[in-house]
């Protein structure tokens, strides 16, 4: 479980604790207190996402469920979008789970029904501007899930891309000044006016509500789901 120090990753690593599984909680500031084992991680680093699935390798001797989830947000028009954070975000969001799938697919295989379980976004299936990375990004985690389902198929895991709408986490929270920026709206106006604008139902999705998801993905229930973005988007993608 990666970015497991808050918001959505944190749900998912207590939920996935409360249903008895042994969890390796990633992050880059993991929280010692937090549910699981703490690990720390720099998941841009290439190195780091090999070294994350050998250390639960090591503490649990197998590895059933990969869940990459860390993230990281840049809003900031084309023209003036700085090429270091392109860099960053399209290597922890789409590198990483890359890299996670290729080092834990021989234990996933062995497992018998492994899970790998990426924390995309309704992003990987629409777009808003002023985000060209993040974007991009998760469209490319919703593609890796299609590939890594028709590759598992034969091996008994299973590949899915969770693509929820705006989720109440510290990540949504940090944008709205920068949405505010990039929209010309002030930042009280921001929540109403450009993050639940497109949603049906004007509401913020609770992280346990994903973490719910990813639980009855990683279950036996959840096996014959497989190559799907599974949406929870607050009706988003109805219109």
């Amino acid at each position: 479980m990666t970015g497991a120090a808050s918001g959505i990753g944190r749900a998912v690593a207590e939920r996935l604790t409360t249903d008895g599984m042994d969890v390796l909680s990633v992050d880059l500031r993991p929280d010692p207190d937090g549910p699981g084992i703490p690990f720390e991680a720099d998941l841009t680093n290439a190195e780091a996402n090999e070294a994350a699935v050998n250390e639960a390798l090591d503490r649990f001797g197998r590895l059933d469920v990969v869940v990459p989830n860390a993230g990281i947000q840049h809003v900031s028009p084309i023209e003036e979008f700085p090429i270091d954070k392109w860099n960053t975000i399209v290597s922890l969001l789409l590198t990483s789970p890359f890299l996670l799938a290729r080092h834990s697919w021989p234990a996933l295989r062995q497992s018998g029904a492994g899970r790998f379980i990426a924390i995309a976004s309704v992003h990987g299936l629409v777009a808003s501007p002023y985000k060209a990375a993040y974007i991009s990004a998760k469209h490319g985690v919703v593609g890796l899930c299609k590939t890594l389902a028709l590759e598992g198929a034969d091996v008994g895991i299973t590949a899915n891309a969770v693509c929820p709408g705006y989720v109440r986490t510290p990540l949504v929270e940090k944008q709205i000044a920068d949405q505010a920026r990039a929209h010309g709206l002030p930042e009280e106006e921001v929540l109403e006016k450009v993050i639940l604008q497109p949603h049906a139902v004007k509401e913020l999705i609770e992280p346990s509500e994903v973490a719910g998801v990813v639980a009855f993905l990683a279950s036996p229930q959840g096996k014959m789901f497989t190559g799907a973005p599974i949406t929870l988007d607050q009706g988003w993608t109805a219109r």
